[in-house]
C-alpha cells in the first residue's frame, strides 16, 4: 500500500508538470497569434496581437527554423547560445522579419498617390492614311486621293503628374506609416516568443536530463538492495519473497531509466529543430537547472513595466491608430480632390523641325454619386475600428492577468523548491535508517522499498518545482516585454 501510495504521487507529479507544459504552449499561441495570422496571410483585415486559436506549440512556424551547416563532433548549447541561435534560425521570426519589409511595401504604394509621377516618351512616326477606307472618295465634288501621305511625327516631352490635395490618399499614406510601426513591433514581439519558446523547451530538456540523473541513481540504490537481499536469501536470513520484492523495485526503477532517456532524447530533438541546429547535429546542453533568487516586485510596478515595454501592446496600439486613419480615408471620399498634369517638349514633323510645346492644367474632381462605393468603405472600416479597438481592450486585460498569474507561479513554485529540499533531506535519512534496520535483520525489504520510492518521489518533486520556478521566471520576463533582457538577467552565469 506505501508503495501505490507514493506512486500515485509521482503520476500526479508528473501529470501536472504536463499540463503546465500544455499551458504554457498555449500562452506562446495566445501571445503569438498576431504574428502567425500575419504569416499565414488568412486574415486580410489587420494584424490581432496578442489573440490567437489554443493548441499545441507544433504546426505554427515558430516550431520549426532555417536548419544550420551540420558540424562535426558534438555541440555545446548553453540556455543563451541556444536562444541566440533561435534568434537566427527560427522560422517564425524569418517570417516576420519578410511581413515588415512587405509593409514597408505596402507604404511606398500608398505614398506614390502622393508624390509626383515623372515620365518621359518620346515617339517618332512614319505613317500614311488611307482615306478610302474612310469613305473619304469625294468632297464639294472634288475627287480626294485615296491615300495621304507619307508623313511623319515627332513629339518628345517630359511630363509631371502631381495630387495637390486628396484627403483620402493622404489618410491611407498615414495608415500605412502606422502599419509598418505595427508590423515592427510585431516582430519585437516575435523575438519574444522565441526566447519564451527556447526557454520553455531548454529547460524542459534540462529537467529531463535530472530526471535520467535520479533514475539512474535510484537504478543504483534498487540494484544494491537487490544484491544486499540476495545475499542475505543465500545466507538464510531473509525470506525469498524479499529478493523477489528488491528485483521487482529495480526492474521497476530500469524501466523507468528507459523512459526518461527516451523523453530526454526526443526533447532535444525538439531543441534542435526550434533553434535551427542541423539533422542528425549532435550537442549537449552545458546549463544545469539553476536556482537564483529572484527579487520581487509589486504587481503595479511590473503592470507599467509591461504596459510599456510589451511590444504587442505597442502593435495593438498602432493598429488602432492604423483603423482609425483608415476611417478619415474612407470618409475623404465624399471630398474633392485637386491635381496638376504638366508636360513640356518639343514637337513637330520631324526632330530637325521641332518647336517647343507645353501643356499646363489644373483638375478639380467632385464626387457627385459614386454608387455607394464610400458608404461600403466606410462601414468596412468602421468595423475594423471597432474591432482593434476591442483587441486592445482585451489584450490590455490579457497582459493584466499575465503579469498577476507569472508573480504568483513565481512566488509559489519558490515555495515549491524550498520545501521539496528539505524533502529530500528528510527522505534520504528515512532511506538510510531503513537499510540500517534491514541490514540488522530487525526488519523487512518493503520498509526499504517504500524509503527508497519516497526518495525518488522526492527528488522528482524538487525537479519538477525547480523546473516550474525557472519557467515562471521565463513568463515573467515575457509578461513584461522583456524577454530577451529578463532571460540574460534571470540566468546569467548559468
Amino acid at each position: 500500500m506505501g508503495r501505490q501510495r507514493a506512486n500515485r504521487g509521482v503520476v500526479r507529479l508528473r501529470l501536472s508538470r504536463g499540463r503546465a507544459g500544455a499551458l504554457l504552449m498555449a500562452a506562446v499561441l495566445l501571445y503569438g497569434s498576431a504574428t502567425v495570422s500575419a504569416q499565414t496571410g488568412a486574415t486580410p483585415g489587420p494584424s490581432t496581437p496578442g489573440r490567437a486559436i489554443p493548441g499545441a506549440l507544433g504546426g505554427t512556424p515558430f516550431s520549426g527554423s532555417v536548419p544550420a551547416k551540420l558540424v562535426e563532433g558534438v555541440v555545446s548549447l548553453s540556455l543563451q547560445e541556444a536562444i541566440d541561435r533561435g534568434l537566427k534560425q527560427n522560422l517564425g521570426l524569418l517570417l516576420s522579419s519578410a511581413d515588415t519589409n512587405s509593409a514597408r511595401g505596402q507604404r511606398w504604394e500608398q505614398l506614390s498617390a502622393l508624390l509626383p509621377h515623372v515620365t518621359a516618351a518620346p515617339s517618332l512616326a512614319d505613317s500614311e492614311i488611307n482615306l478610302a477606307e474612310s469613305g473619304l472618295t469625294v468632297i464639294a465634288g472634288t475627287i480626294i486621293p485615296p491615300s495621304v501621305g507619307p508623313f511623319s511625327y515627332f513629339d518628345a516631352r517630359v511630363s509631371v503628374a502631381q495630387s495637390l490635395f486628396d484627403w483620402k490618399s493622404i489618410n491611407a499614406a498615414r495608415a500605412a506609416n502606422q502599419k509598418v510601426k505595427s508590423a515592427d513591433f510585431t516582430y519585437k514581439n516575435a523575438r519574444d516568443l522565441v526566447v519564451l519558446a527556447v526557454g520553455y523547451l531548454y529547460l524542459q530538456a534540462i529537467a529531463d536530463e535530472a530526471h535520467v540523473e535520479t533514475a539512474e541513481a535510484q537504478v543504483k540504490a534498487a540494484q544494491a538492495l537487490y544484491d544486499q537481499a540476495s545475499d542475505q536469501v543465500t545466507a538464510g536470513t531473509s525470506a525469498d519473497i524479499d529478493g523477489l520484492r528488491a528485483k521487482v523495485e529495480l526492474q521497476t526503477r530500469q524501466q523507468q531509466l528507459i523512459q526518461s532517456r527516451n523523453n530526454l532524447a526526443i526533447q532535444k530533438l525538439t531543441v534542435a529543430r526550434v533553434v535551427g541546429l542541423a539533422p542528425g547535429q549532435e550537442f549537449e546542453l552545458t546549463d544545469k537547472s539553476p536556482y537564483q533568487p529572484f527579487e520581487s516586485m509589486t504587481v503595479d510596478e511590473a503592470l507599467k513595466h509591461a504596459y510599456g515595454s510589451r511590444s504587442d501592446y505597442q502593435a495593438a496600439i498602432a493598429e488602432v491608430r492604423t483603423a482609425e486613419f483608415s476611417h478619415k480615408a474612407a470618409v475623404a471620399g465624399y471630398l474633392p480632390s485637386l491635381a496638376l498634369n504638366a508636360n513640356y517638349g518639343t514637337a513637330g514633323g520631324h526632330a530637325s523641325t521641332a518647336t517647343q510645346v507645353f501643356d499646363v492644367r489644373g483638375t478639380l474632381l467632385i464626387p457627385i454619386f459614386l454608387g455607394g462605393s464610400v458608404r461600403g468603405d466606410i462601414l468596412q472600416a468602421d468595423a475594423r475600428l471597432a474591432q482593434s479597438a476591442e483587441r486592445l481592450d482585451d489584450l490590455r486585460a490579457q497582459i493584466d492577468s499575465d503579469v498577476r498569474s507569472s508573480l504568483l507561479n513565481l512566488q509559489s513554485s519558490a515555495d515549491l523548491v524550498s520545501v521539496a529540499r528539505s524533502n529530500i533531506q528528510l527522505a534520504e535519512q528515512t532511506l538510510a535508517q531503513s537499510s540500517d534496520r534491514f541490514s540488522a535483520g530487525v526488519a523487512d525489504s518493503v520498509e526499504v522499498v517504500q524509503s527508497q520510492e519516497t526518495v525518488a518521489s522526492a527528488h522528482e518533486q524538487y525537479i519538477s518545482s525547480l523546473y516550474s520556478y525557472n519557467l515562471a521566471k521565463v513568463s515573467l520576463a515575457r509578461a513584461l516585454g522583456a524577454a530577451e533582457e529578463g532571460v540574460k538577467e534571470y540566468f546569467k552565469g548559468k
